[in-house]
Parts: C-alpha cells; structure tokens; sequence
C-alpha cells in the first residue's frame, strides 16, 4: 500500500523525484473560467460578486449587503462556541500573537547609519495598509487558517484586514467567524473562489482593494492568484501539503504512524514520507498500518494518498536521512529521534521542522506559534513560512553630504555614460557643477 525504497539503489535519485512529482491536472479549462470570472469582477464589481456567489456557491442572495458579514456576527460566534472550543482558539490566539510579537523584535524595523563621507543610508520599514484574508469555509472550513494569517498581520500593523471566505449555501461556521473574532479581522464577506481574489485585487464598490492576499484556497482560488500577482501581493502558489519523518529504533510505531496520517487525510495528493536507518522501524509501521488505517474515519483518502505519494525511505544513518530530507526540502520535517536538536544544523531546507519524538508536526497546524502557512513542493529552497515580514515593505532611504554630492555623482555619470543613458549622466554632472 505504501512505497519502500532504498537510498542505497542505484536508481534511487529517480525513484525519488519520480516519488514527488505529481501529475499536475489539465488547466486550460480552470484558467479560462477564472480570466472569466476576473475580468467580470473587475468590469462589474458588486453586481458579479452577486451573480457569482448564487452560481458557485448556490447562494440565493439579491444584493452585497447580504455577503457581508456584520462584525458583531464575529463575537457572537465567539459567544456562542462551547467553552473548551473558545479556551482552545484562544490559547492557539495568543501563542501566534506571542510568536509574532518576538519575531517583530528581532529586527523588523527601520536603519540608519552615516557612511565615511558623511552621506546618511538606510532604510524604512513600514507595514502595509490593507491585507486580504482568504480561508475555506463551509463544511471544510478552518479557523486555524484565519489565525495565522491575520494575527501575523496585525502584529505587524496592518491597519486593514479583509477576510474572505465562502459559505456555500449561506452556511455559516461559527468556530471560523470566532477566529476571526479573536484575531481581529475588520470586515468579513461571505464569498469564495476566483470572484474573492478578483474583488480583493481591483476592488468593488463594497470590497476593498487591498495591498497582499494570503491564505490557502483550491485549484480556482490558486490560479486566480497566480494570474492577479503583480496587481497585488500574494504570499505564495501552494501544492499540496506534505510531511517527512526522520526517525529510528526509538521511535513509537503508532505515533509515527499517526503523524503520517495527519498529514495524509488532507488530500489524495497530500505527501507523507518516512525515512531511516531501522530496517525493523519501517517494515513494523508498513505491517500495522492497515490495522490502524481501517477505523480512520477519512480512510479512504489517507489510503490513496499514501498508496499513490506515501513512501518508506531506508538509509544508512540519521545524517543519510537528513541529506534526502534536504534534497525533498519538505513543507514540515519532523526529527522524531532522541537528541534530535544535535542535528538541526544539517538541515538546510524546511519549511518547519518539530525537534523531538514527542513534538508532532500538528502542533505547529494549530497551537505553537508559528504560522502554518508554508513553502511547499521543494519551494523551502528559496521560500519561507508566513511571518511578520510578508506584512511590511521597506524602502531605500538616501541623503547625500556635501562632499557625496560630488563623489556619488561624479561615480554615476561615468557609469550612466558607458550604458549609453547621456540623461542620467547630464542629471548627475548637474549636481556637482561648480563645485
């Protein structure tokens, strides 16, 4: 049911990259229904949000006012959840807020300094003004999602914070309104897909243009972002979501079993991979999977997604292992093994990774800190998780001296003259002349 490889092969490179890509779906038709429905939102605003909500959502709505979410819904939301279910979106609040809070501190602000001719450089940080919040909603809805995108957010002082969210059939998630409750949202509309990202990107005569969009959405909500990029900030294109476990004798069989699926009842093309050097460890967790499988209640995806992307990795040792960890650069690296801090250094690209037999990847999904918002598919080479700094912009700052003026230009008039650009040459020289 679950793929067994050996790093040792000599075929092994390719059963691996054969092991992580995946077959991307036809797109043709997707990305001409979402050019549709943009160039719709931004020709027609309201009145396509309307229209399009009723169609995809099967909503029976006559105006905006009924896709917008009054903000004393939120609390209500919040009011209305059982105890233990408000204490656990509260806890999970403030640990994100209380992460977010240190990452700002670390060194996310604005720098001067004068440099030996007197010339002052530096830069200013700023947070930006308006932000778009996308999360699922309806019956897949996720008030973990709301958390860590809009507290981030606000911590790094946006002053505007939009959620969009569908609610197919006009149902409505009081767990996902409550997040946004506690994380402080400003302005909630009830409307999901392409038509959200279109109206969050140009604007309607409702829906705020914002600066960036964040947050996970399906194959329409990916693509639409993908074509509005440029016209407005994005935080990333995610794939699907994936876990590699690096573990040995150590290790507890069913909670490693667990961890796998955690990760795999996401979706069929979800990833979960283990890998060590205890031949016992993997041949025990491939025989007592389908024990565990069969009461699961999403079991048929977790099967699939383990069947088709799952895989049980042999190495030699534990720094083997780490070595193909980095070459999957995974979206979360969990380091279920005694001493497992010893080895963080020999980790180079992950999107998160949980040190220790006993700290499982799902406590960063929900109740860490950090955002669950992550590079995925290899992306951890040269991206990073959701953070404080996805929030703000920072611009040059440049003030010549005296004696800069004539240095600094007369450096750049020589430059712009062997680039052939005689204005910005003349610009320069009209600095220093006389002087």
């Amino acid at each position: 049911m679950i793929h067994r490889i050996d790093a040792s092969h000599a075929q092994f490179d390719q059963q691996l990259a054969a092991l992580l890509d995946f077959p991307e779906k036809d797109r043709s038709s997707i990305v001409r229904i979402v050019r549709e429905i943009i160039v719709d939102v931004r020709s027609r605003g309201d009145h396509a949000l309307v229209e399009l909500s009723n169609r995809f959502d099967k909503r029976a709505v006559q105006n905006m006012d009924q896709l917008i979410v009054d903000k004393s819904r939120l609390e209500r939301a919040f009011r209305a959840l059982e105890s233990h279910k408000a204490e656990a979106l509260r806890f999970s609040a403030d640990r994100i807020r209380r992460y977010h809070e240190e990452q700002l501190k670390a060194g996310f602000k604005s720098w001067e300094f004068e440099d030996n001719l007197g010339n002052k450089l530096g830069q200013r940080v700023r947070p930006m003004h308006s932000v778009g919040l996308y999360a699922p909603g309806g019956k897949a809805a996720y008030p973990s999602t709301v958390l860590m995108t809009a507290i981030p957010a606000r911590v790094a002082g946006v002053k505007e914070l939009i959620l969009c969210v569908p609610m197919p059939k006009g149902e409505e998630n009081d767990s996902l309104l409550a997040a946004a409750h506690l994380a402080g949202v400003d302005c909630v509309f009830s409307i999901g897909g392409a038509q959200a990202v279109a109206a969050l990107t140009y604007g309607t005569e409702s829906v705020p243009r914002v600066d960036k969009i964040v947050g996970p959405g399906n194959i329409f909500v990916a693509t639409a972002k993908e074509m509005v990029f440029g016209d407005v900030g994005i935080d990333m294109i995610a794939g699907p979501s994936e876990v590699v476990i690096v573990a040995d004798d150590g290790a507890d069989i069913e909670c490693i079993i667990r961890d796998m699926f955690a990760q795999a009842e996401h979706d069929e093309m979800a990833q979960a991979i283990l890998i060590s050097p205890s031949l016992a460890l993997l041949s025990a967790v491939n025989s007592r999977l389908p024990g565990i499988l069969v009461n699961e209640p999403r079991r048929e995806i977790i099967e699939r997604s383990l069947s088709d992307r799952g895989a049980l990795i042999q190495v030699a040792d534990i720094s083997e292992a780490l070595k193909v960890a980095n070459k999957i650069a995974p979206e979360h690296l969990q380091l279920a093994f005694e001493d497992a801090r010893t080895y963080l250094d020999q980790v180079t690209w992950a999107g998160a990774v949980f040190l220790g037999t006993d700290t499982a990847e799902v406590v960063g999904d929900y109740s860490a800190g950090p955002s669950h918002v992550l590079p995925t598919s290899g992306s951890a080479r040269f991206a990073s998780p959701l953070g404080v700094y996805d929030f703000q912009v920072r611009s040059s700052v440049v003030e010549c001296s005296a004696e800069g003026i004539v240095q600094l230009n007369s450096a750049a008039a020589i430059i712009a003259d062997e680039e052939g650009l005689s204005a910005h040459a003349a610009a320069a020289r009209s600095r220093f002349k006389g002087r």
